[in-house]
């Protein structure tokens, strides 16, 4: 375990509000507020800066804790709190703060969470009111320990574990719809599935070609506009690329455009998914895998689940970048 305790806070009140004199309580922090307590029960955990993390110079199961380290905790402290916040907000509640440690794995050296996070680690207020809140500070609060006053613990400790189960309930189903051109775009179009399947989002392959049956295009866009499931539909097609331009001018639904460049015309291909006449919305993206998140961006605006899941593979691309610059560094040394 590596000795720090860290605390991220979107609202002010606890310990800050003593510690930083003349700050309200409620006050919000944008971006949040990030501090580091060092764990020493004797002199009761003292605020550190990240200077005194750093000088400290801690060395743990052959892990030498440096500034990549200090950064990969600080990163993904803040995104942990923005996941476990963007989840309460669908119970109405506020995250107020959390606290969580680390520590080093000894098999891969690398720094894990290492804690549990449950209601003694946050500040949770229904609605944004304090006087509902629903955590430990409960019981910290209390004047006198009385049966009563455990009941009532116990009744807001009851709430906490029964909405915690909600918090994996999707708010809003959705799916992709792909539609290919030709079955010769499949290898192109079973990517943009499989990265969909990443993001919990079901993916549906069709066939058919907007110029050689554009009929049989809008019956096919209609029966998925006809069953009310918010859809985005993703259109592939090489060489003159008119399923985009025509889904996007005959529905109100988003229509990314992904077509499948051949290196002998794709220079010029390309430009029957970019110029786009006048009234039509579809955005053009080229990799499979970029297409199926643009998805998942546009779902996880009322999805949290699918929003949590982009949340951390944002997190986990920052963290290699970070390992392989650390990496490349030693060599260069």
């Amino acid at each position: 375990m590596i000795p720090i305790e860290w605390v991220c806070r979107r609202v002010a009140t606890g310990s800050f509000l003593k510690r930083n004199p003349g700050v309200k309580e409620g006050y919000r922090f944008s971006p949040l507020k990030m501090e580091m307590f060092f764990k020493d029960d004797a002199n009761n955990d003292p605020q550190w800066s990240e200077e005194q993390l750093l000088e400290a110079k801690f060395s743990l199961a052959g892990l030498s804790i440096g500034q990549c380290e200090v950064d990969i905790m600080n990163r993904s402290t803040v995104a942990i709190f923005e996941i476990l916040e963007k989840a309460w907000a669908t119970q109405n509640c506020t995250l107020v703060d959390m606290k969580i440690e680390f520590g080093v794995n000894v098999t891969t050296k690398e720094v894990v969470l290492a804690d549990v996070i449950d209601n003694d680690s946050w500040r949770l207020w229904p609605a944004g009111d304090r006087s509902q809140q629903k955590d430990k500070q409960v019981y910290r609060d209390l004047k006198e320990v009385t049966p009563e006053a455990m009941q009532m613990v116990k009744r807001n400790f009851e709430w906490v574990s029964e909405r915690v189960k909600l918090l994996l309930e999707p708010q809003a189903s959705g799916r992709v719809v792909v539609l290919m051109g030709s079955t010769s775009d499949m290898a192109h179009c079973e990517k943009i599935k499989k990265a969909c399947a990443s993001y919990g989002i079901p993916c549906t392959l069709r066939v058919t070609s907007a110029h050689k049956g554009p009929d049989e295009t809008l019956r096919i866009k209609a029966g998925y506009e006809g069953d009310g499931v918010p859809t985005v539909f993703v259109a592939v097609a090489g060489r003159s690329n008119g399923l985009g331009p025509v889904m996007s001018g005959n529905t109100a639904y988003p229509v990314i455009n992904c077509p499948p460049l051949t290196p002998d015309w794709g220079a010029q291909d390309v430009w029957s998914s970019l110029r786009m006449p006048s009234g039509l919305g579809c955005s053009t993206v080229l990799s499979p895998e970029a297409a199926a998140q643009f998805a998942a961006q546009i779902f996880g605006l009322s999805d949290h689940l699918v929003w949590c899941k982009l949340r951390a593979s944002m997190l986990n691309t920052w963290v290699s970048l970070k390992l392989a610059d650390k990496k490349l560094q030693a060599c260069s040394l």
